[in-house]
């Protein structure tokens, strides 16, 4: 049974034989979870109807959830089983059934759909759970022989529902092993759990007690990798269906056979789970960064570069990875295909990156070894390792590896120290970051009985919380969320903040700051009582600020205005990488490889204009999915849409999917005007503009600075240009003058400084201290010196405000006796405090913190030069 059949039959099975809701696979983007980085299990992104706050859309559901786990990576490729990217199929029971269902289902898909030898079965169970014995026991029928207690049968992820489990192990058989570690929980691979049964009785809270859960719940996880093996007869996850085909591609390309040596499979095993993984991130919206998710994607593409590397693959082939792993996958998701020239790029552009740093990094490593050897030392430290990793993405593997090669160790301990510095730094970092407002228990509410009229009025408080509790008043101050029984806020979503405005009752005012939607479609505002007391239950009257949802409103399809205009420019190989509309301005990220020119944004901003100038009529419907897609609409980058969806349309412009605030006319726009472009990570460009009131606004300040910069050189606006240009070229006549100046002067210092050259094995030297302002203006006097200087080298310094520049240069007679100037240079900057630099054996140039130091810099540059002529 291949893999795409087993997800297949799971789902099938558990949506028309036990009455499941069959759900997507939810984004590996946790959302409204600040405790989670990535999804990492099944039942993650469903916390909210386990713990009861929001109405599930049923109490029945079946899913084949994506997962990322990264915390023990390095065992990837190495055992048979540990991976980045999984599957994890899971069927959920909101309230409804509990263990003797869960149990009784599992085993008869497992018997009866799979057919798996039952005697090849055994479990686990939480000691205490004897319920969970017995139900296995008597009425399954499973021996007491393949029943095993385990204590840490007890499942959680961060804060929210867990419980005990039961978990579910095949044997594999005697070849795998009969050691004791084979045994059930244990690190071999002869009993492989194949499914976790979590009866979910508990909330886990912030502070780490745990409390009863009001309904009893489900949460199992099968995996779909181990199942694949198990039914394939397989000896790893690897070399099932789901993971050889991208061996074999990676095999084609580097000539490395699978099977041929241990290490070589294990390169093929981590590039076939790395590409799975970085092609599901980044479809996912999730981007190259130095931070957060985005770090973790980069980390595993470079892990996979490397390892292609040491297969001997020198070009880039992460691409091709790509398209095989979504010819893989797009039968259950169709939208890789949509998405797959987005996600190469972005993949491309990374690889092409790391290619450049990692070429960096080897240079900088050769350096650091070589060091270390002068010094009679045998380990390479911790922070020199890191430094590599974290300035130049090397990974601290291949460090040990180049290292070893040299007969030298490296500091693993004060790697993981720095390592460990870092990530509490990024934690930190986090915290920082305000935390979304809690939302009360929802379920007591019927989602049918509440509208979202677009209607300023009077309608009821159904629902005050506060702190994700339900309250019946808040007094001034308190910041709140409210449920009304019409709500006319328009919720974020698309990119588009959410609504503002007032909530105003008999004894008090709340001041809206924000709207947002549950998972169920239960809108909901946040604001703070401003004065006075609400309370829960009374009339209240509603006024959304109009003013403020008009700009939002001309910035939402001035985005769209904007997506279509790029395309138009640059071509459809523009994808839309996020967005954000605000009242006062736009932002639109989108993949494109490099900055766009000053005549690409021009035209840019013209398009826009002159469709403003049509004044056409913006058509907005809903649709079946299906035939929106056939009628051309885009898709907004990040976001989920359900069965029926809101087409906005500029007839004969653009046509998107979006459920954001849009004009009814784009002529209400005014008029578009781009404020800035620029890349913001691998691939990726950001513009942002303004549209209506907010670009009249910056034209004004404009046409005010052009004024003000003409009345400074004596001219009229018109005449700017020809102004500043004749400046300018008195500005260069000056400057070539003052050059002129200081190149006789340089010459004239230099042929003072030089009487005292030093010559060792007929190879002339000296290092000197010259007054120059700036790197350059060193340089130059360094030119000078060449000039005077045959077959020898030197060493220049000068000190330029608070701080040291050092110049080396060095004829080819000199780098023929021994001297290299990058190292000359290395060790002088080191005198100089904190200084750090570096070069080619013929010139080399560095910085410095210390001034006081410059004579000890360049003495031990001189020092260093008679040292290595030969």
């Amino acid at each position: 049974m291949k893999g795409n059949d087993i997800r297949e039959n799971y789902l099938s099975f558990f949506e028309n034989k036990k009455d499941h809701l069959r759900l997507k696979s939810f984004s590996l983007i946790p959302k409204d979870d600040p405790s989670l980085l990535l999804i990492g299990a099944g039942m993650a992104p469903l916390k909210p109807y386990f713990t009861g706050k929001v109405e599930p859309p049923k109490h029945r559901v079946t899913t084949s959830q994506k997962c990322i786990r990264t915390g023990d990576i390095e065992n990837v490729g190495r055992t048979a089983r540990h991976h980045t990217f999984f599957e994890m199929l899971g069927n959920f029971s909101f309230g409804d059934y509990f263990k003797k269902e869960a149990i009784s289902w599992a085993w008869e898909f497992l018997t009866e759909v799979l057919k798996l030898d039952q005697s090849r079965l055994y479990v686990t169970i939480y000691p205490d759970d004897n319920e969970a014995h017995d139900y296995w026991h008597k009425m399954i029928g499973l021996p007491e022989n393949h029943i095993y207690p385990l204590s840490d049968n007890f499942w959680e992820i961060g804060e929210g529902p867990c419980g005990p489990d039961s978990e579910i192990f095949f044997d594999q058989g005697e070849e795998f092993g009969t050691d004791p570690e084979n045994q059930m929980g244990g690190d071999g691979d002869r009993f492989l759990e194949i499914w976790n049964l979590v009866f979910s009785q508990y909330d886990r809270q912030k502070d780490g007690s745990y409390l009863p859960l009001a309904k009893k719940n489900i949460d199992t996880g099968a995996g779909l990798e181990r199942l694949a093996a198990v039914l394939q007869k397989k000896k790893n996850n690897f070399e099932t269906d789901l993971f050889f085909p991208i061996i074999e591609e990676a095999s084609k390309l580097s000539g490395v056979s699978y099977g041929q040596s241990a290490e070589g499979d294990v390169a093929l095993k981590v590039i076939s789970d790395h590409a799975r993984a970085i092609t599901n991130m980044i479809a996912d919206g999730i981007l190259p960064s130095n931070e957060g998710r985005g770090y973790v994607l980069r980390r595993v593409l470079r892990r996979a570069v490397r390892f292609g590397k040491l297969l001997g693959i020198q070009d880039a082939f992460m691409g091709q990875m790509i398209d095989v792993v979504i010819q893989m996958m797009k039968p259950a998701y169709p939208e890789l295909v949509d998405k797959q020239a987005f996600i190469k790029k972005v993949a491309g552009v990374e690889e092409e990156r790391f290619h450049t740093t990692l070429n960096a990094g080897c240079d900088l490593l050769s350096e650091m070894l070589e060091d270390t050897k002068k010094k009679q030392q045998t380990i390479l430290s911790g922070d020199q390792v890191f430094k590599l990793y974290d300035t130049y993405g090397f990974p601290w593997e291949l460090t040990n590896e180049i290292a070893k090669e040299q007969g030298l160790t490296i500091d693993e301990k004060g790697f993981e120290a720095a390592m460990a510095e870092q990530k509490e730094r990024a934690r930190a970092a986090r915290a920082k970051v305000s935390a979304k407002v809690a939302t009360p228990d929802t379920t007591k509410l019927d989602a049918k009985e509440l509208t979202t009229e677009d209607k300023d009025g009077e309608t009821k408080l159904l629902l005050l919380g506060q702190d994700g509790k339900e309250i019946v008043s808040a007094a001034d101050g308190t910041e709140v969320t409210v449920v009304l029984k019409n709500n006319p806020f328009h919720a974020e979503g698309g990119g588009q903040i959410g609504d503002s405005g007032t909530i105003v009752g008999e004894e008090g005012t709340i001041q809206v700051e924000d709207t947002k939607k549950l998972p169920d479609g239960i809108v909901y505002v946040i604001g703070t009582v401003s004065e006075g007391i609400i309370r829960e239950g009374e009339t209240v009257t509603v006024t959304v600020d109009r003013v403020r949802r008009e700009d939002i409103a001309r910035n939402h399809t001035g985005t769209h205005m904007l997506q279509a205009a790029l395309r138009r420019v640059l071509g459809d190989q523009v994808n839309q990488a996020g967005s954000l509309v605000l009242p006062d301005r736009l932002r639109f990220d989108f993949t494109w490889p490099e900055p766009l020119s000053e005549k690409q944004l021009a035209a840019v901003e013209q398009i826009v204009n002159e469709e403003i100038l049509k004044a056409t009529p913006v058509d907005i419907r809903e649709m079946p999915i299906e035939e929106a897609k056939k009628s051309g609409a885009m898709a907004l980058f990040g976001e989920k849409y359900g069965d029926v969806v809101r087409v906005v349309s500029i007839p004969g412009y653009s046509k998107e999917l979006c459920g954001g605030s849009h004009v009814k006319n784009v002529g209400e726009i005014g008029s578009f005007r781009l404020l800035s472009e620029g890349g913001i990570g691998s691939g990726i460009r950001r513009i942002e503009a303004v549209t209506g009131k907010a670009s009249y606004e910056d034209m004004k300040k404009d046409r005010a600075l052009l004024r003000e910069a003409a009345a400074l050189l004596k001219g009229k606006p018109e005449q700017l240009a020809e102004k500043i240009e004749k400046t300018l070229a008195q500005m260069k006549d000056l400057e070539r003058e003052l050059d002129s100046l200081k190149q006789q002067q340089a010459k004239n210092e230099l042929g003072d400084l030089m009487k005292d050259v030093q010559e060792k094995n007929g190879v002339p030297f000296f290092g000197a201290i010259v007054h120059a302002g700036n790197m350059d203006e060193l340089r130059k006097a360094a030119d000078v010196a060449k000039a005077k200087l045959s077959g020898g080298c030197f060493l220049l310094g000068a000190v330029c405000g608070d701080k040291v520049n050092l110049v080396g240069m060095a004829s080819p007679e000199a780098i023929k006796a021994g001297v290299h100037m990058g190292k000359v240079i290395s060790k002088a900057a080191k005198i100089c405090c904190g200084g750090g630099g570096g070069g080619k054996p013929a010139v080399a140039q560095a910085g410095g913190k210390d001034p006081s130091k410059i004579n000890e810099s360049i003495a031990e540059g001189v020092k260093a030069i008679a040292e290595m002529i030969q």
